[in-house]
């Protein structure tokens, strides 16, 4: 497991690309028939993926966590974002569709992933937060997701706003978890920009062209830097940070968020006018 260790704002003002990528950037989420996961030190998040090609993966951190077994003392959710997933939990089959999600909450010691069809694997991307009490495991497709239409055309953020994982829909302890999909023509996600010093988020960008990048504005407003950002790589973003990107073409993203809140509207706002 990949650890990444918190930094401090004003040290951040002088790194450089090799140095911001290093710290905030996963390049390589999938890998076949492994578990890739970076453990955060930002309200101790683990942001991985899952790419079982020709075998089943067993959710495991070996000893890094220093817990029996890996849902000891934690909750997960999953995205899929390739072909069909079959996730089975303490014994009960979960199957999940292409943008569909699976919340599974603390206490569960045995969940294995799979592909339903080796031709077409799945692609399960996850997160996962420290939890202090059991919820339900609960599934969760796009289409039961609270869908919100959000910008224009005008502003070139016209985009749906996806939320599975929060208050209002699939209940967990601290962990929320949603997808932004980005319509033909609209490229810039999350504008105005913000932070939210009682949480931390992170961003998986995929459903991009070979060539398409991401510019992923971060940092503190007054200091904003950027990380270019390929298909199918995740950003972790710090508290004190914006997060903010502009695309070559459309794009689809997923965020999640932990800390020590659970509302999703605690966000301060930075309009572009003081962004510098």
């Amino acid at each position: 497991m990949d650890i990444r260790h918190t930094t401090n704002p004003t040290d951040v003002k002088q790194y450089d690309t090799g140095r911001l990528r290093e710290e905030f950037l996963k390049e390589e989420v999938f890998i076949a028939d492994e578990l890739s996961m970076t453990y955060t030190h930002y309200d101790r998040m683990i942001v991985g993926g899952a790419y079982p090609v020709s075998k089943e993966i067993a959710l495991d951190a070996g000893d890094a966590l220093r817990t029996e077994y890996f849902l000891e003392r934690r909750e997960i959710g999953f995205l899929n974002i390739g072909g069909p997933a079959v996730i089975t939990v303490e014994g009960v089959v979960y199957e999940l569709n292409r943008l569909d999600v699976l919340y599974v909450g603390k206490g569960k010691r045995n969940v294995q992933l799979a592909s339903a069809d080796k031709a077409n694997p799945a692609k399960l991307y996850f997160c996962s937060a420290l939890a202090h009490r059991e919820f339900e495991t609960r599934k969760m497709t796009m289409e039961e997701a609270n869908p919100n239409h959000l910008g224009s055309q005008e502003t070139s953020n016209e985009r749906m706003l996806y939320k599975y994982i929060h208050a209002d829909g699939i209940q967990s302890c601290q962990l929320m978890l949603g997808v932004t999909s980005l319509q033909v023509g609209s490229v810039w996600n999350t504008m105005p920009s913000h932070v939210h010093d009682r949480r931390m988020e992170a961003y998986l960008y995929f459903d991009m062209q070979e060539e398409t990048r991401v510019f992923h504005m971060m940092g503190e407003p007054s200091e904003t830097r950027h990380l270019v950002v390929a298909n199918e790589q995740a950003i972790i973003s710090p508290p004190w940070s914006i997060h903010s990107g502009v695309g070559t073409s459309n794009y689809t993203f997923c965020w999640t968020m932990a800390g020590e809140n659970y509302t999703f509207t605690d966000m301060d706002v930075v309009p572009a006018s003081g962004l510098k």
